[in-house]
C-alpha cells in the first residue's frame, strides 16, 4: 500500500466506503463447491456442466458477486487428500457446502456435523451416508441419481443386448467406490443377469497417466465390455475416456449422455441438468433456513437411452433393431 493510501486509510477518508463494503459482505451467503476432480476455473456458469447450476440460483434469487459468494476448491483427482480438503472447506466455515461423489461426501461428513452439505451421491443409504433417503437427518441431503442394483442392472443390460455374451466385461470407477457401494450393486446386477463384471479400479492420483495405464491393462486383459460409472472424476475425464475406449475397441456404456455425443457407444443416463437445478434449488432452501436433515433426496426419475452408431459402426458392432428401435435418440 502507497504510504498516502495509508494515512487516509487512518485519517478515516475511506471509513464509509470500507464499511458499507463490510456489511454488504456479511449479508452475502456462502456456497463451498468441493470438486474431486474437476479444475475449479471450470466452476463457471458459462460451462456446460455447471451452467443450469447457476442459472437456477439466478432464478431463485441468488447471484454470484451480488448477494452470492462462491468458493471453488478442488482435490485435482488425488484421493489421498479428500480428508485434508474437507477439513480446509469446514475451517472456513461456509453456508453451504456442494460436493460430488460418495467418497468425498463421506470425508465432509467426518469432518463436520453442522454444516449443511448438499451433495451428489449414488445410494446415499448402503453408502453410509444417510440413514434414509426420505428422511436423511442430520446436515446431508442432495440428489441421489444412480442408484443400487437397479439402475447398474439396466445399464449392463443394455450393453449385453449389443454384446450377447461378453466374456470379460469391465466397470471402470475409483477403487474406493467400488470397495463402498458400487461394486456390490454392479457385481449383483451381473450375477442377475448371469455374467461377471470385474473392476477396472482407478487409484491413488487419478489423472490422465492412470486412465492410459489402466486401458492398457484392460487392453492386454482382453476386455470386450465395460461400464463407466458415474462416479464425477469419470465426467471429468469424460474426452479421454471415449478416446481411449476407442483405441481399445472396448464396447462402452456410459452414464452421461455428453459422452455419447462425444463419440462414446452408448449410454442409460439421467438428466444431468435436472440434477443440477435440484441441487439449487435444495441450496437455496437451506440457505433461507431449511433443515438439511428435513430435505429428502431427490431421486432422479428422467433416464434416457442413447446410442451412437457412427461408434457402433467404427467397432464393427451390429447394433440389433430391436435395441436401436428402443433408444431415446440415435447419433449418426
Amino acid at each position: 500500500m502507497k504510504r498516502r493510501e495509508f494515512i487516509g486509510l487512518i485519517g478515516g477518508s475511506v471509513a464509509l466506503p470500507f464499511t458499507a463494503r463490510a456489511q454488504r459482505l456479511a449479508k452475502m451467503k456462502r456456497v463451498a463447491v468441493a470438486s474431486p476432480s474437476t479444475d475449479v476455473r471450470d466452476v463457471v456458469a458459462s460451462n456446460d456442466l455447471f451452467r443450469p447450476w447457476f442459472e437456477e440460483l439466478r432464478r431463485l434469487g441468488y447471484v454470484e458477486g451480488q448477494n452470492l459468494i462462491v468458493e471453488r476448491y478442488s482435490a485435482e483427482g488425488r484421493t489421498d487428500r479428500f480428508d485434508q480438503l474437507a477439513r480446509d472447506v469446514v475451517n472456513t466455515h461456509p453456508d453451504v457446502i456442494f460436493v460430488r461423489s460418495n467418497i468425498l461426501v463421506l470425508a465432509f461428513k467426518a469432518a463436520t456435523a453442522t454444516i449443511p452439505i448438499v451433495a451428489t451421491v449414488g445410494d446415499p443409504v448402503s453408502s453410509g451416508i444417510a440413514p434414509s433417503i426420505a428422511h436423511p437427518g442430520g446436515n446431508i441431503t442432495g440428489v441421489t441419481s444412480d442408484a443400487g442394483i437397479e439402475i447398474m442392472g439396466k445399464r449392463l443390460g443394455l450393453l449385453l443386448e449389443a454384446i450377447p455374451k461378453p466374456s470379460n466385461a469391465k466397470h471402470l470407477g475409483s477403487r474406493a467406490a467400488w470397495e463402498l457401494d458400487i461394486g456390490r450393486s454392479v457385481q449383483e446386477a451381473a450375477r442377475q443377469l448371469g455374467i461377471a463384471v470385474t473392476g477396472a479400479l482407478l487409484d491413488g492420483t487419478i489423472d490422465e497417466a492412470e486412465y492410459r495405464s489402466l486401458f492398457g491393462a484392460m487392453e492386454r486383459d482382453r476386455a470386450d465390455a465395460l461400464m463407466v460409472s458415474s462416479e464425477g472424476v469419470n465426467l471429468t475425464y469424460a474426452p479421454l475416456i471415449v478416446e481411449l475406449a476407442a483405441k481399445s475397441r472396448i464396447p462402452t456404456i456410459y452414464a452421461y449422455r455428453s459422452t455419447v455425443a462425444l463419440g462414446g457407444l452408448m449410454a442409460y443416463a439421467y438428466d444431468l441438468a435436472d440434477a443440477w437445478r435440484q441441487h439449487a434449488n435444495i441450496t437455496v432452501q437451506i440457505l433461507k433456513g431449511a433443515n438439511p436433515g428435513d430435505i429428502p433426496f431427490y431421486q432422479a426419475t428422467k433416464f434416457q437411452f442413447v446410442i451412437n452408431v457412427k461408434t457402433a459402426k467404427a467397432l464393427r458392432l451390429e447394433i440389433p433393431p430391436a435395441l436401436l428401435l428402443r433408444a431415446d435418440e440415435v447419433i449418426e
